[in-house]
């Protein structure tokens, strides 16, 4: 039999699909971050199956015991205490270990905090890094953001409400007051909040620990600015092609000189030859 993931709602209750459903009722055994939480959740829609714990302090210890589930046939579910298990929780030993021992884990898809902040962010979507929970010490997590300052997608962080005023602040410092942050807060619960601005003006607004589950979104590198052929570039362009050399030689040289692309060197000198060309013929 599978492990099935069980994606749970992030907050709503009622985000939780009818797949999801079926298999918590069909499994024979749930394990669960914390039972009591899921219980809640069960409780709600009348699903009445065994649970077990499988946390951070007894997830190595636990991993033998639904292997030997698994070996005699049993339907394993595993579920966090909301959104995607192993993601920023528990459950990547078991799965590996599952993997390893000839099981296929079955993803079960559902909620997913840092999908739902980033579609509603107002920030490009086309490429993001997901980064869970930052280091918690302040230099560790320096050096990180510090790693990141190139990196032209939107990173995706999740923070606790307590440590989120010195990762702004790291944030603000590390890759710039300007860069765009977007803070979702109680996502899908009642009190469901995002906040948009500027680091700067983050450190500012969250300068005291709000409450509820945070994300952090951050813009994306500004991509550098395109290398501008200056008027005085191009005079020298002009007298080197004037003098008789060539628009490859030409492009070369001033490339070496300047720093600029050749071949957007190499394309302006052929439009400066072009007239005369033309003129010629």
């Amino acid at each position: 039999m599978p492990l099935h993931l069980v994606f749970t709602p992030i907050g709503n209750l009622e985000d939780i699909t009818l797949r999801a459903l079926r298999v918590l009722k069909e499994a024979d055994v749930i394990a669960a971050e914390d039972t009591r939480h899921t219980g809640r959740l069960l409780t709600r829609y009348d699903i009445r199956r065994p649970l077990i714990s499988l946390h951070e302090h007894n997830e190595s210890a636990r991993v033998q015991n639904i292997l030997n589930r698994l070996s005699a046939g049993e339907s394993v579910a595993l579920v966090s205490d909301a959104g995607a298990p192993t993601v920023s929780d528990p459950g990547y030993k078991l799965v590996q270990a599952a993997i390893e021992a000839g099981f296929q884990p079955e993803p079960v898809p559902g909620p997913s905090a840092f999908l739902a902040a980033l579609t509603a962010s107002g920030l490009p979507t086309d490429r993001f890094t997901f980064l869970g929970f930052p280091p918690r010490k302040p230099k560790a997590r320096s050096e990180l953001l510090q790693s990141l300052r190139p990196e032209p997608g939107v990173l995706i962080f999740y923070e606790s409400p307590r440590r989120l005023p010195a990762l702004l602040a790291d944030i603000a410092r590390e890759l710039g007051p300007e860069r765009p942050v977007v803070i979702a807060r109680e996502l899908t619960k009642l009190h469901e909040e995002f906040w948009r601005g500027r680091a700067q003006e983050a450190t500012r607004a969250f300068a005291q620990p709000p409450k509820g589950e945070i994300v952090v979104l951050v813009g994306g590198a500004p991509a550098a600015a395109a290398p501008q052929i200056t008027p005085a570039v191009e005079e020298t362009l002009v007298g080197l092609l004037t003098g008789g050399m060539s628009v490859a030689d030409a492009a070369r040289l001033l490339a070496e000189l300047t720093g600029l692309p050749r071949r957007a060197l190499y394309q302006r000198a052929l439009a400066l030859t072009r007239p005369s060309q033309n003129q010629r013929s």
